[in-house]
């Protein structure tokens, strides 16, 4: 597979949990003041208890779907990530070309380690940069633990948030993307309020992730 292609393919599934290009100009660039939708009391103290139950949780896992374009090009892709603290194994697969990759990481120290690449495993430092020289894509993977959870990231102030009445966000701002919460996850025993269908933007690319089960380990 030349390198096109494995960008292509690379994209369908990796830029799968609403991570995506984000330019080193961009993540540098001061952002708005934040702006929050006015919700009440009770909702905000509902959103609070759900932040506070979903970062409690150890370790966490999720499986999903993703469709991704960028300008005429597009595709779509299964992904499993498994998470314990700060670290991650993310599986990836396109079953089009029937491509499968592994990406392991820690949030805390960056370094990265992706398998499946022709040519052989990559690894380094800096996973973000692992990334960006394997496929083209500058992906902040540090803070895809975040967002797909209905957090905003810690890494820098967001733009904008709106929140539903429920007190949950609606949309977000942040490092270059708008974030949409189309659909979440009842609370279901012992397991917090958590996102079942999320778009992102950013240009001319978007993505679209439909997570298919969540599992959350008890604090």
């Amino acid at each position: 597979m030349n390198l096109l292609s494995l960008k292509a393919a690379f994209a369908a599934a990796v830029a799968l949990s609403l991570s995506a290009c984000v330019s080193l100009d961009e993540r540098k660039a001061p952002s708005a003041p934040t702006v929050v939708t006015a919700v009440s009391p009770a909702a905000q103290q509902a959103e609070a208890e759900r932040v506070a139950a979903v970062r409690a949780s150890p370790a966490w896992s999720f499986q999903g779907r993703v469709a991704i374009s960028k300008g005429k090009n597009g595709g779509n892709g299964r992904i499993d990530w498994q998470q314990q603290a700060q670290e991650y194994v993310v599986e990836l697969s396109a079953p089009v070309t029937r491509q499968s990759w592994k990406l392991t990481g820690d949030s805390q120290h960056q370094g990265g380690r992706l398998e499946g690449l022709e040519g052989g495993t990559r690894e380094g430092e800096d996973a973000q940069q692992v990334l960006l020289e394997a496929t083209g894509w500058d992906i902040p993977v540090n803070q895809l633990p975040e967002w797909v959870r209905g957090l905003v990231a810690d890494a820098a102030p967001a733009g904008l948030i709106e929140r539903d009445g429920e007190g949950r966000p609606r949309r977000v701002r942040q490092l270059g993307w708008e974030i949409q919460y189309l659909d979440w996850y009842p609370a279901e025993a012992g397991r917090p309020v958590l996102p079942r269908r999320i778009e992102a933007v950013n240009g001319d690319a978007k993505v679209r992730l439909v997570v298919d089960s969540w599992v959350l380990a008890s604090p």
